[in-house]
């Protein structure tokens, strides 16, 4: 069990029980108003496509409207979270994600679905800076990156469950994509009341975040943007965030072309999630016992840069090993680096929301431009792309190079 704060000051045994269920909820915060809505549309674009007239790069363009709506709030949703506490902006922005989200669900073509994803995509970013601040407020000290693991594994256990049932399992029973997606958006709405009604903002429990500690937005942003190491975190994630999210979006359609039936072809973007899920708390415990980050992230990426050279080489077998391998880091990866994020000298508690806002904003921009960017490039060859975001990752592994340990200072500090 993660252990309670020292100086919380309410009593033991129910603030424990109290922050394990805030953890819960943070974890199903990402899995059903984060991730499910959003991990659904790939295995979801052949029906969107056939039925609103989409071309391949209109379909990429389309998925990277979700990260580019992050480029504009990311920074926003933890200047937020800092201000006005996570309660409210949590409860607000789940509310929000299940309204928008159910909208796509009325497209009728390619600009009233990109502006309905771009909407929904607004609201879908407070997330999850809001969710890791309120784990970096309520689980301090040598269990932080467990904890942040376990809200991960929220994020991941949505993005399995995303492909998984979404294409073969709801549309049909629903009767059609647009269903789906008014069902997601119901759910999205439930857990926003859960917030409202359940939630606790920290400076209740916890001296340390007292309400003289809210940070006006002016004194926030100043302070951060001086942190070099948070500028080469946001970047290797934007590296990252490129690769991934322009592989998860392609993915499905790319083995549909080469002869795949649909449930083998959305099933390996499932394997992808699953590994994910299952890897995340061993690499979260792994690199809070090796005292290092960076070894965990930065075999994350040479992997990926292996995978996704072999992955046009490859025949089927190999394509469901490759895919795996590259999952096994994806949710690990974030929940390491966003440790990192709020382990940054100069940042702490008091402005996690806005320095994890501001990772968040940088990495968006490669996320929203990589997949539209990859899937142009498979004109030239289907496997183009997959070069392309293995170039990516050689990228981030070379700005992460750069980058401060933070696991090791911080056992220093604590020793002073």
């Amino acid at each position: 069990m993660l252990p309670r704060h020292p100086k919380s000051q309410v009593s033991g045994s129910n603030n424990s029980t109290y922050r394990l269920y805030l953890l819960v909820l943070c974890a199903l915060t990402h899995t059903f108003a984060a991730a499910m809505p959003f991990s659904c549309m790939p295995v979801l674009f052949a029906e969107m496509s056939e039925d609103l007239g989409l071309s391949l790069v209109q379909v990429g363009t389309v998925w990277g409207m979700v990260s580019l709506a992050g480029v504009f709030v990311a920074l926003v949703g933890g200047l937020l979270g800092d201000r006005f506490g996570v309660k409210l902006v949590l409860g607000l922005a789940c509310l929000l994600v299940g309204i928008t989200g159910a909208l796509r669900g009325l497209s009728v073509d390619f600009i009233s679905l990109a502006a309905t994803v771009f909407l929904c995509g607004l609201m879908r970013w407070i997330i999850p800076t809001n969710v890791h601040k309120t784990v970096g407020i309520w689980f301090r000290g040598q269990n932080l990156s467990a904890a942040n693991g376990v809200a991960s594994m929220g994020m991941g256990i949505g993005l399995m469950l995303g492909p998984m049932v979404s294409a073969t399992l709801l549309s049909p029973l629903l009767g059609g994509w647009r269903n789906v997606l008014f069902l997601y958006g119901g759910v999205s709405i439930l857990i926003g009341i859960l917030w409202f009604a359940t939630g606790r903002e920290p400076r209740q429990v916890d001296s340390v975040t007292s309400s003289s500690d809210i940070v006006p937005i002016h004194q926030a942003l100043p302070r951060l943007i001086r942190i070099k190491d948070l500028w080469l975190l946001g970047f290797t994630l934007l590296c990252r965030m490129g690769c991934v999210i322009g592989l998860v979006g392609y993915l499905p359609l790319y083995l549909r072309g080469q002869g795949w039936s649909p449930a083998s072809a959305d099933g390996t973007l499932v394997s992808f999630y699953a590994a994910s899920t299952i890897a995340v708390m061993p690499l979260s415990f792994l690199s809070d016992r090796l005292g290092s980050r960076k070894v965990i992230l930065f075999a994350a990426l040479m992997t990926a840069v292996v995978s996704l050279v072999l992955l046009p080489l490859a025949g089927s077998i190999l394509i469901w090993t490759l895919v795996i391998l590259t999952g096994i880091f994806m949710d690990g990866f974030m929940a390491i680096a966003l440790t990192m994020v709020q382990e940054t000298s100069g940042v702490g508690v008091r402005y996690s929301g806005t320095a994890l806002g501001l990772v968040f904003t940088i990495s968006q921009l490669g996320a929203a431009v990589s997949p539209p960017l990859g899937n142009s490039l498979a004109s030239v060859n289907p496997g183009s792309p997959f070069i392309f975001w293995a170039a990516l990752s050689i990228v981030a592994i070379g700005i992460l190079s750069f980058s401060s340990e933070t696991r090791r200072g911080l056992f220093q500090k604590k020793a002073l």
